[in-house]
C-alpha cells in the first residue's frame, strides 16, 4: 500500500482516505510475538467435553457445558450420567440432526487444532521451549505463542499467566502435556481462561486436585486425575477420562475489533478487513467529520477476520470508520 502514514492520534491515512477508531475503540496492532486473536472454536464452543472414541467417568464429576462423542456410539460413554452434566450429552448413535451436528463439531475441532498449531510468528527466544520444557514456577505475561518441540510439563510449582482480559496465550506442544498433582494455573491481572489454548500433539494428563485453565485440544487422549478442575474444554481426537472431575466452559471475553487491510477500488469502494471475536454482535459505522456517524451494518460474524465492502463511498473526501461490539 502506498502513501500510508500513522499520526500521533493513531489515525491511518491512505491516499486521502482516512480510517480510524476513536476513544475506547481505537486499537493498533501490538508486537507480533504477543498480539494474537483467540482460536476460533466454531461449533465446538458449546462443548465442555468432545471426544471421538470413548468418554469414561468415575463418579461423581460436575460438567457445565455439553458433552459430545462421535463417531463412537453412546455405549462408549461409561460412568457419566445426566445428573453430572449441566447441559446435554450427545452421541453419534442418536442419529439424525445430532449425528450431523457432531460430525460438524469434530471437523471444527480439527480446524481449530490446526489453527492453533499453525499460529505465527514461529516462536523463538523465550517463546521457544520456555523453562526448558517445564512451565512450573514461570510467569508468562501479556499472552503470546509458546512452542514446545517435545513434551511440556507443569511440575514443582504453579504456572502464572498475567495480562489483560484480551491477551491470548497459545501453547503449541509437539508431544505430551503433563500437569503434576496439586498444580494450579494461576490467572492474574484480568487474564481469561477463554483466551488460553493448549494444542497437544499426543496426550494430556492433569494430576489429582490440579486446577487448570484453558481449552485443551489433544490429538490423542485427555485424562484427569481424581478431583482435577478445568475451566475450559477437554477436546480429544480419541478418549477423555474423568474421575470426580469438574469442567466448566469459560465465559468468552471479546477481543477488541482491529482493522486489518483497508483498500480502495478504482470505483471508490472501500474494502475493510476486521479482526473480530466470532459470535459477538459487531457494528461498523462511517463518518466524514468524526461527529455524525452512519451505521453500515450490525451483525454477528461467525468467523474472523470479517471482510466488508463499503459501496457507499465516493470521491476523495476523507472517511472515518469505527467498529465496536454491541
Amino acid at each position: 500500500m502506498k502513501n500510508t502514514s500513522v499520526n500521533r492520534n493513531g489515525i491511518v491515512s491512505i491516499r486521502g482516505l482516512i480510517t480510524g477508531l476513536t476513544g475506547a475503540v481505537m486499537f493498533l496492532h501490538l508486537d507480533a510475538a504477543t498480539a494474537q486473536t483467540p482460536v476460533n472454536l466454531l461449533s465446538t464452543t458449546r462443548f465442555a467435553i468432545l471426544a471421538e472414541s470413548e468418554i469414561t467417568d468415575v463418579p461423581t464429576s460436575a460438567i457445565t457445558g455439553d458433552v459430545g462423542l462421535s463417531p463412537a456410539a453412546r455405549s462408549y460413554i461409561s460412568g457419566l450420567m445426566s445428573p453430572e452434566v449441566t447441559g446435554s450429552i450427545f452421541a453419534a448413535s442418536d442419529g439424525g440432526a445430532v449425528a450431523v451436528m457432531l460430525t460438524q463439531a469434530e471437523g471444527d475441532l480439527t480446524t481449530a487444532y490446526n489453527d492453533a498449531a499453525g499460529r505465527t510468528p514461529v516462536p523463538v527466544g523465550p517463546y521457544l521451549n520456555p523453562g526448558s520444557g517445564n512451565l512450573g514456577g514461570l510467569t508468562l505475561s501479556n499472552g503470546g505463542v509458546y512452542k514446545f518441540t517435545g513434551a511440556a510439563l507443569i511440575t514443582g510449582s504453579d504456572l502464572t499467566l498475567t495480562g489483560s482480559a484480551t491477551n491470548v496465550w497459545i501453547f503449541q506442544i509437539a508431544s505430551t502435556l503433563t500437569v503434576d498433582n496439586g498444580i494450579e494455573v494461576v490467572l492474574a491481572g484480568g487474564a481469561q481462561p477463554a483466551n488460553i489454548f493448549w494444542q497437544v500433539g499426543t496426550t494430556a494428563a492433569l494430576g489429582t486436585t490440579s486446577i487448570f485453565e484453558g481449552t485443551i485440544m489433544a490429538h490423542d487422549a485427555i485424562t484427569f486425575g481424581t478431583g482435577a478442575t478445568l475451566t475450559g474444554r477437554a477436546m480429544a481426537q480419541t478418549a477423555v477420562t474423568l474421575e470426580s472431575t469438574t469442567i466448566t466452559i469459560p465465559n468468552q471475553v471479546a477481543a477488541p475489533p482491529i482493522f486489518g487491510s483497508i483498500t480502495t477500488g478504482t470505483n471508490g469502494t472501500v474494502t475493510l478487513v476486521i479482526d473480530n471475536t466470532p459470535n459477538f454482535p459487531l457494528t461498523l459505522q462511517v463518518s466524514t467529520d468524526l461527529i455524525h456517524w452512519t451505521t453500515l451494518f450490525t451483525l454477528t460474524p461467525i468467523s474472523s477476520p470479517f471482510t466488508f465492502v463499503d459501496t457507499s463511498s465516493s470521491g476523495g473526501a476523507a472517511r472515518y470508520y469505527r467498529a465496536f461490539y454491541n
